[in-house]
């Protein structure tokens, strides 16, 4: 396999779990925000502060753009499929 090959297999893994960490920080923020959390267990506000560490930056650009309808925040949605579209950009860029 080609060197350009495996750093486009590589960044398009890349973007694959980076985008399973904002769908996991969504779906995980939805849950508790319906009220079912275990207070003070250490291993899920861990996991809870790395999800939000990780995928807040990127999400807040898109917060800015007002994609809110009600109490419905469309960010997540417009943000992954900004990261995927351009992902197959860089992606088909890297190794064409």
């Amino acid at each position: 396999m080609e060197v350009r090959e495996e750093i486009a297999d590589f960044v398009a893994a890349l973007i694959g779990v980076y985008s399973i960490c904002i769908i996991a920080w969504v779906v995980i923020s939805f849950v508790f925000s319906l009220g079912v959390r275990v207070p003070y267990n250490r291993f899920v506000s861990a996991i809870m502060d790395f999800l939000r560490d990780v995928s807040e930056p990127f999400l807040r650009i898109f917060r800015r753009l007002g994609l809110r309808v009600g109490p419905l925040d469309l960010s997540p949605i417009v943000a992954l499929l900004t990261l995927s579209i351009g992902g197959r950009i860089i992606v088909s860029l890297i190794a064409p």
